[in-house]
């Protein structure tokens, strides 16, 4: 379950990934109440902040890959946490001196937006770098496990710091955790490391990734089941909140647990993806069909602690599916395009929230919770069908050109002899 830890590289890099996941997410929920605070307890200024934070993604996402592809890995990676660190401390001495307002608060969410657009796909092309192609997917879930770990311990922390001592050390202590990755980075052995040439700079390099991606069917699977998941998947915590206090009257108390239950359901399916020594395509779409069953069970759950039993086999069937994806995609994809077809995942994997949460907001207005959310478990389902579907006349189509490509080379031969 943990060999990728035998690596000298690898054990760095999660380690400081563990102390700063759980500084970003105590800093996420810290920013959350800073604005509630700065903008008296406005939820559009609350919903600005998260747009900020995740429009560059959407808008530049592809051009952080094209980056990751261009430059050595590990210098993109600490000067991105440098900025990120400095984002943070910045924040942190403006509410610290009482001179935080709202438009700050948006500049850093939307700054710091632009610093993931290069940094999550670099992060992400940069594991295989470290443990190689064996250790791949075990490195990837392990990731996953850690990320779901903070996601339980960090807003946790950070509400008891909040009481005590309010946002603004928050900012700061997220500001030191970056020094944990930046010192595991530069600690690294560099002949260890199994880094491609860097692509030379050139014209049309992003839309070259595009086509990379729509002439590998094998490829264009995961993608589109991150698409359709992200959609009516990544939505799932409005789900939970929507069920948790409309359907059964739980109290914010109850429904941190309900969250707690997704989380740990997510955290133990990350360590069992961490024993799997390598993905199938039949397991991806098993997992990402298994995720709407879930999601429908969920919704016509009939009490509350029947709903909290499916929330766990719910997170765990979704990052199977993220990990298996992100696996299938770096396995199969060639080094010098891994950091465009990576920036094709992160902007996948995050532009199907915007669409998935007022969707499911939407329908919970107008038919109630429980058949919004099953209407989301229905539509995710129906979204595998038609990714498995479109792949298929893709792959039918790549088949036929080449075919014709070998009758042209045989017709040249002929012609030549």
């Amino acid at each position: 379950m943990f060999r990728s830890l035998r690596n000298h590289n690898y054990r760095l890099f999660a380690a400081g990934g563990v102390v700063s996941n759980v500084g970003t997410w105590m800093q996420r929920t810290a920013q959350d109440w800073l604005v509630l605070d700065l903008a008296h307890n406005s939820g559009s200024a609350l919903g600005v902040t998260v747009a900020l934070q995740f429009l560059p993604t959407m808008l530049f996402g592809m051009f952080g890959g094209v980056i990751a592809d261009r430059y050595p890995k590990r210098r993109v990676l600490m000067a991105a946490q440098t900025l990120m660190g400095l984002l943070a401390l910045t924040m942190g001495v403006l509410v610290l001196t009482g001179t935080a307002q709202v438009w700050h608060v948006y500049a850093m969410a939307f700054t710091l937006g632009l610093v993931s657009c290069v940094e999550v796909p670099t992060r992400q092309s940069f594991v295989v770098e470290m443990v190689g192609r064996r250790d791949l997917p075990n490195a990837i879930a392990l990731n996953s496990s850690t990320f779901n770990l903070a996601r339980v311990v960090g807003p946790a922390l950070a509400g008891l710091l909040i009481y005590w001592m309010g946002t603004g050390p928050i900012f700061v202590l997220n500001a030191v955790s970056f020094a944990a990755v930046i010192t595991g980075l530069a600690l690294m052995r560099s002949s260890e490391l199994r880094s491609p040439e860097p692509v030379p700079r050139g014209k049309g390099q992003l839309r070259e990734g595009l086509r990379y991606v729509g002439g590998r069917p094998d490829l264009l699977l995961p993608l589109l089941m991150v698409a359709f998941m992200a959609i009516f998947a990544q939505s799932f915590s409005t789900s939970i909140a929507l069920m948790a206090k409309q359907v059964f009257g739980a109290g914010a108390s109850s429904f941190g647990i309900a969250s707690s239950a997704f989380a740990v359901g997510a955290f133990g399916g990350a360590l069992l993806a961490a024993r799997r020594v390598k993905p199938s395509r039949r397991f991806l779409i098993a997992g990402a069909l298994c995720f709407g069953l879930f999601q429908i069970a969920s919704g016509l759950a009939p009490g509350y602690p029947a709903f909290l039993l499916l929330l766990v086999p719910a997170g765990m069937a979704m990052i199977t599916v993220n990990t298996t994806a992100n696996t299938i995609v770096q396995l199969g994809v060639s080094p010098e395009m891994r950091g465009r077809v990576m920036g094709i995942y992160v902007l996948v994997f995050t532009g199907g929230a915007p669409i998935g949460a007022p969707l499911v907001g939407w329908l919970a207005e107008v038919t109630g919770p429980r058949l919004a959310v099953a209407a989301a478990g229905a539509l995710s389902m129906c979204g595998v069908c038609l990714a498995v579907l479109v792949t298929r006349m893709v792959a039918a189509r790549v088949q036929r050109g080449e075919e014709s490509t070998r009758e042209q080379i045989v017709r040249g031969a002929a012609a030549a002899a």
